[in-house]
């Protein structure tokens, strides 16, 4: 599944707000929830660090696929040992 350009805006944009939130540039002067509060005080960190998480899965989803791997058809390049063997020069026992 091919990710649009955007949504790879979106999930940059979401992990560079999460981790800015996270790091605190402004030393606790601006925050959505005061960290003082019982119960929900830690709820806006959750929320960084949920769009942080989204982000960063989102970019690795959007990765490109690694490629196939070679199939055991029987073929003397399928076999890595065989071709160990034939590139130090080794002899079967």
């Amino acid at each position: 599944m091919k990710m649009t350009l955007w949504r790879r805006v979106l999930a940059v944009g979401a992990m560079v707000l999460g981790a800015v939130y996270l790091i605190n540039p402004t030393a606790g002067v601006l925050e959505l929830l005061p960290d003082a509060l019982p119960f929900v005080g830690n709820l806006d960190e959750a929320g960084a660090t949920a769009l942080l998480i989204w982000g960063i899965r989102a970019l690795r989803q959007s990765g490109s696929a690694l490629p196939a791997l070679p199939s055991r058809s029987g073929r003397p390049g399928d076999d890595p040992v065989a071709a160990r063997r034939s590139y130090s020069g080794e002899q079967k026992p």
